[in-house]
C-alpha cells in the first residue's frame, strides 16, 4: 500500500502502490508544467465509502511514500488516458487500469 501526503498537514491518501506511482507520474507533470487540477478518488468502504476529492496546485506540499523497494512496471496507455482525465474539467480521478476512458466526442 502506497500512500500520498497531501498538503502541510500531510493528511494521508491511501492507494495501491501500482496506482500511486502512475498517478505519481501524471501529477509531476502537470505540476512541472505549472498547472493545478482537482484529484478524485473512491474511499474504501472501510472509511465510510463516497468520493473525495483535493486541489493541487504547485504550491502543494506533496509527499509519495511506497513500502515497495522496486517500482512497478509503467503502463504507458494508463498513464495516457490518466493525463487526458487530468485535463478536463472535472480533474484527475483514479481509474482501474486498462479501464477505457471514454473520450469527448470532437467539435465539428
Amino acid at each position: 500500500m502506497g500512500t500520498l501526503f497531501y498538503g502541510a498537514s500531510r493528511f494521508a491518501i491511501f492507494f495501491d502502490e501500482r496506482v500511486l506511482m502512475h498517478l505519481q507520474i501524471v501529477m509531476n507533470a502537470k505540476l512541472r508544467r505549472g498547472e493545478s487540477f482537482s484529484l478524485s478518488w473512491t474511499d474504501a468502504p472501510k472509511l465510510g465509502g463516497g468520493r473525495s476529492i483535493v486541489w493541487i496546485s504547485p504550491s502543494t506540499d506533496l509527499h509519495y511514500k511506497f513500502s515497495g523497494s522496486r517500482p512497478a512496471l509503467v503502463n504507458r496507455k494508463w498513464i495516457d488516458e490518466l493525463a487526458i482525465l487530468a485535463n478536463t474539467p472535472q480533474g484527475l480521478h483514479v481509474t482501474e487500469e486498462g479501464e477505457v476512458t471514454p473520450l469527448p466526442a470532437p467539435l465539428d
